[in-house]
């Protein structure tokens, strides 16, 4: 056997004295540092020093955060935020552990972003921002609607098809501005600035898709939030997800879970205003009917009581009381008779004088002439509620998309995709054209366009 070479190694150290020189290198050579990552194997011990782990997705770095270093921490560390440590590389010499010594810990990340979100949300419901009494009930049909959001997002795709599908004739403002980014939130609160100062619109509608707290920050800048709350026109919000919560949902009169719930919300569907004219059609033709029985009852009375007044009537009246009077007669013509032959003469005189056939006749004629004007008053009262249905028909066909066709408007689409195009500058030479008009369609291809 061999003998083995004999190794010139120097300096030989104990295990203290290398761990000792690892921290002095340590903490010589990097100092102070800030470390970002996820917490992960917490934990707590009676003396209240807390040890955790910050890691990434491809190391991690044991960490001691002393009882002394943790006045001023304004939350309480969990396993899984995600924070920045502030501190000293070391090394713990008696078992050669390498760690970061915390002097300060803070949130990082979302964790940041959601306590800034949690203490302007207290401070404004703080001012009445986001109550309820202050709320405002958009209109049933909105002559205008506005649209606060980027004109080439998704959103906007989606808000306008809703728009069109559920009433076309409702024409749409866009407000173009950023929805992601520094500068969004001040070209959000300009875009509803100026919806203020132009009050061209009736319902504003401020739209984004989904995305993280991140992206979806400029919704809870402080100068949006302000600018919503004083839009004095009523405000739906449709930003994110059903799941996302903004501030800007909170201070808008409406929330809408997403921007296609935000466009169903702000217009009704056009075919529930067909069926409500079709319900008032068939409510007014039963009013009328109504109102006709009535007026024929109250012709019924006033026949009956033409008839009770009737002259037969009265000359039936008048007989009887003559009968009375001749009885009356008789009887005083007993005893009188010799000094009542002059007076019966002038009776008689009297009673051919005060004979009812004149007033027969009178009656007679007086009910002729009600005859005769019975119809034209019948015919008066149902013209009048003719003029009074056919207004109530015209003012329910100003609300009707196809009245605008039928004005002479037509409706142009591109007939490959459907879509309803509004800007000469859309169409190229030798387009095909699909043109909708009150009766029937066209088909046309564009030879040029002008400005």
């Amino acid at each position: 056997m061999s003998t083995p070479p004999s190794l010139d190694i120097g300096t030989v150290y104990s295990v203290s004295e290398v761990n000792r020189l690892a921290r002095a290198a340590l903490e010589s050579s990097l100092g102070v540092c800030a470390v970002v990552g996820e917490i992960s194997n917490l934990a707590r011990p009676a003396s209240g020093h807390v040890y955790f782990s910050l890691k990434d997705t491809d190391a991690q770095l044991r960490c001691a955060f002393f009882r002394q270093r943790q006045r001023g921490l304004d939350f309480r560390p969990e396993n899984g935020d995600e924070v920045i440590a502030i501190g000293r590389v070391s090394l713990y010499e008696p078992r050669g552990d390498y760690q970061l010594i915390v002097d300060r810990l803070q949130m990082a990340g979302s964790g940041a972003l959601q306590k800034r979100f949690e203490a302007l949300r207290a401070r404004l419901d703080k001012e009445g921002l986001f109550a309820m009494d202050r709320k405002r009930e958009p209109p049933a049909l909105p002559r205008r609607i506005g649209v606060v959001t980027s004109p080439s997002g998704a959103a906007i795709r989606d808000v306008l098809k809703v728009l069109a599908r559920r009433f076309p004739a409702i024409p749409v403002r866009i407000y173009p501005s950023a929805v992601q980014g520094d500068a969004a939130a001040g070209e959000l609160a300009a875009a509803f600035a100026r919806i203020g100062e132009r009050a061209d619109v009736d319902v504003v509608i401020v739209a984004r898709g989904g995305g993280s707290l991140e992206d979806l920050w400029p919704f809870n800048e402080e100068a949006v939030v302000r600018a919503i709350a004083a839009c004095p026109i009523p405000v739906i919000s449709g930003v994110g997800h059903e799941t996302d919560v903004t501030l800007a949902d909170l201070v808008a009169d409406v929330r809408a879970p997403t921007p296609s719930g935000a466009a169903e919300i702000a217009v009704p569907d056009w075919r529930t205003f067909v069926e409500r004219s079709r319900r008032a059609e068939r409510h007014l033709a039963t009013g009328l009917a109504r109102r006709l029985e009535r007026y024929a009852q109250r012709l019924d009375v006033a026949v009956r009581s033409v008839a009770a007044h009737s002259p037969t009537q009265i000359l039936k009246l008048r007989r009887e009381r003559l009968a009375v009077l001749d009885l009356r007669l008789g009887n005083a013509l007993t005893g009188r008779l010799r000094s009542a032959a002059d007076r019966t003469s002038r009776a008689n005189e009297r009673l051919t004088a005060a004979s009812p056939r004149r007033l027969l006749d009178e009656r007679r004629a007086s009910l002729i002439g009600c005859e005769a004007r019975l119809p034209g008053l019948i015919d008066t009262a149902l013209a009048a509620r003719s003029r009074r249905l056919a207004i109530a028909a015209k003012t329910l066909d100003t609300v009707s998309p196809l009245a605008t066709l039928g004005r002479g408007y037509a409706l142009v689409t591109d007939p490959s995709t459907g879509q309803v195009l509004r800007d000469a500058a859309d169409v190229a030479s030798g387009q095909a054209l699909a043109i909708r008009l009150a009766r029937g369609r066209l088909r046309a291809i564009a030879d040029g366009t002008d400005e």
